[in-house]
């Protein structure tokens, strides 16, 4: 990735030398800026708006940690930068048929179905910086340039990093390296009838683990074990249960998307191809065994090597997406027939490595499934003044491979009149394919599952009145038969439903130069047999901002509090990269508030954070997933640069 970031840098230096031309008007104000700079994306390509939008250069969410990463929802991570992650309230999937499962470092990859593609008439360069107190880093480049009025071409290249948290070493050592090297281009025709979005996307994830903090001493008792947990927070002091152990995921993916109007906006036909490739590794080159045993310690066992671990699995999956899309002032619709092709090989290597070259190991064992699936689907919406219908649905048609394989669905409608929107989803779908199929050194299972269904009834309000607006939602989830990881690591289905209720609230006003944005969810029945979700998830912000010398300078000064209800967190097992359901530990509620100043001069963004300023206040730390603890205080800053030529 060192070679694609130097060839980046020489694109942008030779950009900076060739295309510095700007556009002037009679007295000499530059004309490029954020207004002609439109962004695109593949979502808008298929609805046939294909104007774009202008880009964003607010400061409002800028030093908030969770808006630095591709996902920008609430997650359950193992408490730093970069670590495995899974969503923490509900969440509904909408992927059918066969799909990997290995899903823990999602929130940190680019999705190529949502790259943003720009139309910016000049060379545009984003310049993203954030660096923290404890080696949390993120950093982002990109580039594009128009090459015709009518196409441009764009490289970007990320890099998130951290650093060990639990380490009794001097110098902690890399926990997180993750990159990101992105090429996209976009084109229309001259008279705007076809137009085609496509990128390369290749990403390479690095995570060490370290299995949580170790406990030493005798089994903790349950009325000890508070006093216990408030003495495991000395952070670079505590001793993690692994020190050779590391997970690798590596994705790589071509995706193109095109279209052309056949009759006006009213008929449209479209074509997407994605190709994807995911290859996830976990290894232990020395594994700790019980002493006076040849069982590991911290694994559950050692199936096939009391040496070490390293497991394979690898996906790749090619789609065909063929369509016809139309919008009119009133109605608007997308029919679609999707063929996909996937191939999964699983492997482990074993054996006794050489002194000196860990990295021989022996094959052990090889096995590959291929799937050939074609699903059929389409949107339909009706919009007129206050009141409006959508509908949309796919339905996972047929398994050339496996024609026994159950049939998968989901289907959902909404009616809106003015604010008030009701909303019903219905869902089928298979268990994934590290659910139904696992073979390595520390676990091993074949399973033959239900689908999973779930029903959702679900009502919103969306007002605006005046400096308030109020956003809300409540829900009814009824879930059947669904698949989770259990206590011992191991995929298991409920035999028995499962019933959610959800409520979330967003308030945001300002009182002059007064901002406040305030939010809660609230969920009854996550605590059940196969669910980990919160009672109670909330985030406050209040922040004061306006123009200093001469409205030379905008900025921000405030304060951002987040708070979670006592729960039993998911664990995490990282031999198998899952987040596992556990009846052992309980994380105390806790709240962590961070104080930031941000500031923006033109097209530069900047701000300085102190992060869980209030700790210490009524304990020295919390927990994220059961022993590993969240950040203690530090300082964060952040630099944000976009040229417009």
């Amino acid at each position: 990735m060192n070679i694609r970031l130097l060839v980046l840098l020489v694109v942008l230096l030779a950009g900076a030398a060739t295309g510095r031309a700007q556009v002037l008007d009679d007295s000499t104000k530059v004309l490029y800026s954020a207004r002609t700079t439109r962004v695109l994306r593949e979502a808008d390509l298929l609805r046939d708006q294909t104007e774009g939008r202008i880009i964003d250069t607010t400061l409002t969410n800028f030093p908030s940690a969770r808006n630095w990463y591709h996902d920008s929802t609430f997650h359950q991570d193992l408490g730093h930068v970069g670590t495995a992650a899974r969503p923490l309230l509900w969440r509904p999937n909408m992927e059918l048929g066969a799909r990997l499962g290995r899903n823990s470092f999602d929130r940190y990859a680019r999705d190529p179905a949502t790259i943003p593609y720009y139309d910016s008439k000049s060379p545009y360069t984003f310049f993203r910086f954030i660096q923290g107190g404890n080696g949390e880093q993120v950093f982002e480049l990109s580039y594009t340039r128009s090459i015709s009025k009518k196409a441009s071409v764009g490289l970007a290249y990320e890099r998130i990093a951290s650093n060990k948290l639990y380490t009794t070493d001097a110098r902690p050592g890399s926990l997180v390296e993750h990159s990101n090297f992105l090429f996209f281009a976009r084109f229309e025709s001259t008279d705007e009838r076809y137009h085609a979005l496509f990128n390369y996307n290749n990403v390479r994830h690095r995570a060490v683990e370290q299995g949580g903090i170790r406990q030493n001493g005798p089994t903790i008792s349950v009325a000890q074990r508070d006093t216990a947990l408030s003495q495991l927070f000395d952070y670079g002091a505590e001793r993690p249960w692994l020190f050779t152990a590391l997970s690798n995921e590596q994705r790589d993916g071509l995706r193109l998307a095109h279209s052309y109007r056949l009759v006006g906006r009213g008929l449209t036909a479209f074509h997407v191809i994605d190709w994807r490739r995911q290859a996830n590794r976990f290894q232990d080159t020395k594994l700790e065994l019980v002493q006076g045993t040849n069982q590991p310690s911290y694994y559950p066992r050692a199936l096939l090597s009391t040496i070490g671990t390293d497991d394979r699995a690898e996906t790749q999956r090619l789609e065909n997406t063929f369509g016809v899309l139309g919008r009119s002032s009133t109605v608007q619709y997308r029919l679609y027939a999707r063929h996909r092709s996937l191939s999964l090989a699983t492997r482990h290597l074993v054996g006794v490595p050489s002194i000196g070259d860990t990295g021989q190991l022996r094959p052990a064992a090889a096995d590959g499934n291929t799937y050939s699936q074609v699903f059929a689907g389409g949107t339909a919406d009706f919009n007129y003044k206050i009141f409006a219908i959508e509908t949309a649905g796919e339905v996972f048609a047929l398994d050339v491979e496996n024609p026994d394989r159950n049939q998968e669905y989901w289907l959902r409608g909404a009616a809106r009149l003015g604010p008030l929107t009701g909303e019903l989803l219905s869902s089928s779908y298979s268990p994934t394919l590290s659910q139904e199929q696992f073979d390595g050194n520390h676990y091993r299972w074949t399973n033959s599952f239900d689908n999973t269904k779930v029903n959702q009834l679900t009502a919103r309000l969306d007002q605006t009145l005046g400096r308030h607006r109020l956003e809300a939602s409540g829900a009814i989830i009824n879930i059947t038969s669904l698949v989770y990881y259990g206590a011992y690591g191991e995929p298991a289905q409920l035999s028995e439903d499962r019933r959610l209720l959800t409520l979330s609230a967003r308030h945001r006003f300002n009182v002059g130069n007064i901002y406040f944005d305030n939010q809660a969810h609230g969920t009854q029945g996550g605590d059940q047999e196969g669910l980990r979700i919160p009672a109670l998830v909330t985030n406050s912000k209040i922040y004061y901002q306006g123009y200093l010398f001469k409205k030379a300078l905008f900025g921000q000064i405030g304060a951002e509090v987040y708070y979670q209800s006592t729960w039993k967190p998911y664990d995490y097992s990282p031999s198998t990269q899952q987040f596992i359901v556990q009846n052992y530990f309980t994380a105390g509620n806790f709240a962590v508030a961070d104080v930031f100043l941000s500031g923006d001069i033109k097209t530069v963004a900047v701000f300085l954070k102190v992060a869980y300023v209030n700790q210490g206040l009524l304990r020295n730390g919390y927990f994220t997933t059961p022993y590993y603890t969240g950040l203690p205080r530090r300082f964060e800053f952040g630099l944000r640069w976009q040229f417009f030529d």
